[in-house]
């Protein structure tokens, strides 16, 4: 089986389904604007589509890439299951073996496909011991089921643990200019060898609108001067951290509009100065921290 990517290689940029919904009566777009979505990404040179049980959509994802399946690097995640009440933050993690098999069955089915090529643990659990977790995932790797494991909301430790069972492609995990937590981990996952895949690089849509604060003000200035947009340009610091740093990185941002997909994709051209990436580095501490 050929890989899903190599460490040296990694796709270039992703394409976060979160909010990808085929329910009239919820905010996105149908299932026609989900087709439009996947080719437009694909015209675009975008092949890493994300997903998860979680997000309610692998239905619709599978229907939008049916018959492009062989130009896409498919992605969904297990672990996390919505309470009865409806609520956002009535949810538990779940990652005991037979969830892991169960919860692949029902994506594999949802998604109409025989494999899943990058499959994460969606959340780490303090119950259930990532060993065993990675065990049965790298079960579902021999059986054909899934190409690739990745982690998802874990710590070091965890990586670390899940790795010495089973090698880890990705992890995944939020990294932008006001979410920095990440980057503690960086040192593990080059040692180890494993691609970061950073969501929410424009801080869940924050970093778009610019605004008065330092950081806003910082990032309208170079958007103004590179004619992009702020949220391109938050963007782009993600992509240069990788080149900083010398290890790879994938940004995954999400969106359910065709235009925003093409203004993500432009971003992965965007090379920032070393004198705008300072200014922006210093404009995201906060005062006591400047």
């Amino acid at each position: 089986m050929t890989p899903v990517w190599t460490y040296d290689r990694p796709p270039r940029q992703g394409l976060g389904l979160m909010r990808l919904r085929s329910d009239p009566d919820s905010p996105g777009p149908d299932s026609r604007d989900a087709v439009a979505l996947v080719d437009a990404a694909l015209e675009s040179g975008i092949t890493l589509l994300d997903t998860a049980e979680m997000y309610g959509n692998e239905e619709l994802v599978g229907r939008a890439i049916a018959s492009r399946r062989d130009e896409v690097t498919l992605c969904s995640k297990f672990g996390i299951r919505w309470g009865d009440s409806g609520r956002f933050d009535d949810w538990s993690v779940h990652a005991d073996a037979a969830t892991v098999v169960s919860s692949c069955e029902g994506s594999l089915r949802r998604l109409g496909v025989e494999t899943i090529d990058l499959y994460y643990l969606h959340q780490r659990s303090e119950e259930t011991p990532i060993e065993e977790t990675v065990t049965a995932m790298a079960d579902l790797v021999t059986a054909g089921k899934i190409r690739a494991v990745g982690l998802s909301n874990v710590t070091v430790e965890d990586v670390r643990r899940a790795h010495a069972v089973h090698p880890v492609l990705a992890v995944q995990e939020e990294w932008s200019l006001v979410s920095r937590d990440v980057e503690e981990m960086l040192p593990t996952l080059g040692e180890l060898g494993i691609t970061l895949v950073a969501h929410s690089p424009t801080g869940h849509g924050v970093l778009h609108r610019g605004g008065a604060t330092p950081l806003g003000a910082a990032l309208a200035d170079v958007a103004l001067v590179r004619g992009a947009s702020a949220g391109q340009v938050a963007l782009a610091w993600v992509h240069e951290q990788g080149r900083r740093r010398g290890q790879p990185v994938v940004p995954l941002p999400g969106t359910t509009s065709v235009g925003h997909l093409r203004d993500n994709a432009a971003a992965a051209d965007l090379r920032l100065s070393d004198h705008e990436l300072a200014r922006l580095d210093r404009a995201a501490l906060s005062p006591r921290e400047r």
